[in-house]
């Protein structure tokens, strides 16, 4: 198999594994977690139960220091169990899928909790199993505006990663404009710039050069249309969301600020960070790179 497949059919504590970034969060699992359910669309599925095994892993945010030992300070086993308990109680349902979501979302609302692998699998329908498996991560609440009815709106802005080609390209303007034509406010992020730059040996110290490197080439994309307007701290970002205005993000402040930040230095997991933390509709992104995997954040590639 390839790695591509043989990751797809690994425990979700390997895709886990595999998907983190060079500093990646610790996890918790719950695994071969097998209940009696009655689930399923089709009509010999009602009224009687069958097996349903749950594999459930999840990324939590550094447990507090010193920890002493002490259970009340960490994410629980018990958690994932009574999440699954939890939602079996609530309804009956037909769908994995819904099943599958609803304990996403109940296990995401736990504050450690940043990122859940959750796969749920039929054991008693044939000679096989039939499952699903979702990865979802936590996402921010979107910035609300006062609408025209006097109701308070999400507000879910789109977020685009722009390489050096695409901040140069002699149709930046067009661009913009299709960007700002979606009717939702636009928050552009970049890349490092082409240019050497200074190379510390010493981790903590390259991280704030990168993030000063970006900001240059936010000031770069600034002065290519005055629509680009750089901002860096969250409430200068919230205040141009609610007036529809384009953002470019300087990150240093947000990214150094976080209590959680981003583990990669990656630009484009920096954008994805920025996305997630701005409940964004989706992340667009331009240039031969990878794509992040993993969010809950719509990726697409332009």
């Amino acid at each position: 198999m390839t790695s591509d497949i043989a990751q797809a059919f690994a425990h979700p504590e390997e895709r886990s594994i595999a998907s983190a970034t060079a500093d990646p969060r610790d996890r918790i699992s719950l695994r071969d977690h097998i209940v009696e359910v009655d689930i399923g669309a089709f009509q010999k599925e009602r009224g009687h139960t069958q097996r349903v095994l749950f594999d459930i892993v999840v990324e939590v945010r550094p447990a507090a220091q010193p920890l002493n030992d002490d259970v009340d300070l960490i994410l629980s086993y018990d958690t994932l169990t009574e999440a699954v308990a939890a939602e079996l109680a609530a309804e009956r349902l037909n769908l994995l899928e819904t099943l599958a979501e609803r304990l996403a979302e109940r296990i995401l609302a736990e504050p450690q909790a940043m990122r859940v692998f959750v796969r749920i699998q039929k054991l008693d329908v044939g000679p096989y199993k039939l499952g699903v498996e979702i990865v979802r991560s936590r996402a921010e609440v979107a910035v609300k505006v006062m609408g025209h009815d006097g109701e308070e709106a999400a507000v879910h802005p789109l977020v685009v990663f722009l390489d050096n080609a695409a901040i140069m390209a002699s149709d930046l303007a067009s661009r913009l404009d299709h960007w700002q034509g979606q009717g939702r406010p636009v928050i552009l992020t970049v890349g490092l710039p082409d240019m050497a730059r200074p190379q510390t040996g010493h981790k903590p110290t390259q991280r704030r050069v990168d993030l000063l490197a970006i900001e240059q080439n936010a000031w770069v994309l600034a002065a290519r249309d005055p629509r680009c307007v750089v901002m860096e701290t969250r409430t200068e970002i919230d205040w141009a969301i609610k007036r529809g205005q384009m953002v470019v993000w300087a990150p240093s402040k947000l990214v150094l600020d976080a209590v959680d930040g981003p583990h990669s230095r990656e630009p484009v997991a920096l954008a994805l960070w920025l996305a997630e933390l701005m409940a964004a509709e989706r992340l667009v992104v331009h240039g031969d790179v990878a794509l992040p995997a993993g969010s809950r954040v719509q990726v697409d590639q332009a």
